[in-house]
């Protein structure tokens, strides 16, 4: 602690474990999550998943997310019997938003670890619209989970296109974290059509639990 800064606390991992890093609004987290974060740990051989629950996505309506603080809840309530998913809250603790700046402080502040960032196979049709999104693709390698509707639209995207040849094929998704950036794969098995925005429009996340804090 300097100056009354209180260092930002991680998630354990011990040096050179594989860490998968699910960043998100969870607004309001669901099995979607969970079914991708474990097909990540097995696919692509991680350690640990690590959900950032992130104080507001800057392409989303802000005016729909929860408190920072009903979110986290319910994400370490969904996670609860999960011990190799670790939430947290890092991205507001240091103050950011933008993925490219959480992984420049993720990767100083753990050099030890092998990063994988994982995504649904819908952010990754998207993912050209990301800021900076060239600078994270080479900044870490990217596990992308088949998600239903999604599939040719992410095979045909700009980032696919762009990174065809750092490509690994799904036959080798476990080295994928040994891979140096830019590098990435994209798995398929049992999926889930489950999202935080139909579950809200269910009227299944309590509004009083969206009230921005």
């Amino acid at each position: 602690m300097t100056g009354g800064y209180v260092w930002p606390r991680l998630p354990a991992a011990g040096a050179g474990q594989r860490v998968g890093l699910l960043g998100g609004s969870f607004n309001p987290p669901h099995e979607g999550h969970v079914h991708i974060s474990r097909l990540a740990l097995a696919r692509f051989g991680l350690d640990f998943v690590w959900w950032l629950v992130t104080p507001g996505n800057p392409l989303k309506n802000r005016g729909e997310l929860g408190s920072l603080e009903a979110r986290l809840e319910a994400c370490r309530l969904v996670t609860r019997r999960m011990p190799r998913v670790r939430v947290t809250s890092v991205e507001a603790d240091i103050g950011i938003s933008r993925t490219r700046d959480t992984l420049r402080f993720l990767l100083a502040r753990r050099p030890d670890l092998r990063f994988v960032w994982v995504m649904g196979a819908d952010n990754m049709a998207s993912f050209h619209r990301w800021h900076a999104w060239r600078e994270i693709a080479e900044m870490v390698p990217i596990g992308v989970v088949d998600r239903p509707g999604s599939t040719l639209r992410a095979a045909s995207s700009p980032f696919a296109a762009r990174y065809r040849l750092a490509r690994l094929p799904e036959t080798r998704s476990r080295r994928l974290a040994d891979a140096p950036p830019p590098a990435w794969a994209i798995v398929h098995g049992p999926r889930s059509d489950l999202s935080s925005s139909e579950i809200r429009r269910s009227g299944l996340w309590p509004r009083d639990r969206m009230e921005n804090s």
